[in-house]
């Protein structure tokens, strides 16, 4: 299998010639490196990595870690092919080139599996925000799709070349794009979960993540998920209380109803903004409105169902908010993995995408 090694770097030092030359020593002679607007500083870096035979791509702004990722990955399949598989790997000295060996290794074995080196985070160096930021990632992955992934946050790894037009479609610029990629790729692809060491020097003082905007970049789809659901509730109420002034029906009659088509107009209000905001779809909106209208009546009777039976136990209340917490994550899972799944990329599309942005 043609494996290519892509590893972005902003601001390195001298660890990331030393990490290249003993790749090669393991007869990984395939690595594309992207300075993600590092700075003229860095030049002497960048010459050195590729007089020593590295391929490397600079541009001048800092964009990103997924437009470093997705810029490597488009630059491999010009120079080896579309038939090309990806090794992602950091710059800062946190994955060992036995790892990276594992990662290959398993690659050749499973040709259409994701292969993910995972952490342990179990050792005493292992800083806690690292630990918990990983253990409350891997809870979230797991409620909103519904599989378990160990370490979501893992830098290390294999994409086969099933996957590279998803991986260069994928939304997101920066840390959010490899969980989006992640959540994604679990629609139609299966996980092998690798185990690699759990390596952080100084207190990880090298890494670039901002622990507050980078986290709400990476939990992005969901918080926009929930402004989604928020705003649809805000309409739903809003419509029925203007539709109960309008209607001079009996009261039953205007009650039932104003209901029912605040709750409609709700739903294309919903519709929409799922679409466009939280999901931020591509494709064709027909066959996604028969699709989120059928789990839109679903829910509606699930809801209305289980509630009723809940109330015999606890307060009416109660029990809807219970029943519409749990509807609300499998409504989540349903838009994403099937209302609004990414489909089948036509040949053109294609080329668009492999194209990408001119850096």
């Amino acid at each position: 299998m043609n494996q290519v090694i892509i590893i972005p770097a902003f601001e390195p030092d001298n660890r990331l010639i030393d990490y290249i030359i003993d790749l090669q020593l393991h007869d990984f002679m395939q690595i594309v490196v992207i300075d993600d607007g590092s700075g003229m500083d860095y030049d002497a870096i960048f010459n050195s990595v590729r007089t020593i035979g590295a391929d490397v791509i600079r541009y001048p702004l800092n964009r990103g870690k997924g437009v470093a990722i997705k810029c490597g990955i488009r630059a491999a399949i010009k120079k080896y092919g579309e038939d090309v598989s990806i090794i992602t790997a950091d710059s800062d000295g946190q994955h060992l080139v036995s790892d990276v060996v594992k990662i290959s290794d398993a690659l050749e074995e499973k040709e259409d599996v994701l292969i993910l080196g995972t952490r342990g985070f179990s050792g005493a160096d292992v800083p806690w925000k690292s630990k918990w930021g990983n253990r409350f990632t891997s809870f979230f992955f797991k409620l909103t799709n519904g599989i378990s992934c160990p370490d979501t946050q893992t830098g290390l790894r294999g994409i086969p070349s099933s996957l590279t037009t998803l991986a260069l479609e994928e939304d997101g610029s920066r840390y959010e794009y490899e969980m989006n990629f992640l959540m994604d790729a679990a629609v139609t692809a299966k996980f092998k979960y690798i185990p690699i060491e759990t390596v952080y020097e100084n207190n990880n003082a090298s890494s670039h993540f901002r622990p507050f905007r980078d986290s709400l970049r990476v939990y992005g789809r969901m918080i926009r998920f929930t402004l989604s659901s928020l705003t649809g509730a805000v309409a739903d109420y809003t419509l029925f209380f203007i539709l109960t002034m309008c209607f001079t029906f009996p009261h039953v009659q205007t009650i039932f109803a104003a209901t029912i088509l605040a709750r409609l107009g709700s739903g294309v209000v919903n519709f929409q903004m799922n679409r466009h905001f939280s999901f931020r779809s591509k494709e064709p909106a027909t066959m996604q409105a028969s699709r989120y209208f059928v789990l839109f009546v679903g829910q509606m009777i699930l809801s209305a169902g289980f509630v009723s039976l809940l109330s015999y136990v606890v307060p009416s209340l109660l029990a809807k908010i219970i029943i519409d917490t749990v509807l609300f994550f499998i409504s989540y899972i349903l838009q994403k993995r099937w209302v609004f799944k990414k489909g089948v990329i036509h040949e053109k599309e294609k080329e668009k995408i492999l194209v990408g942005d001119h850096i």
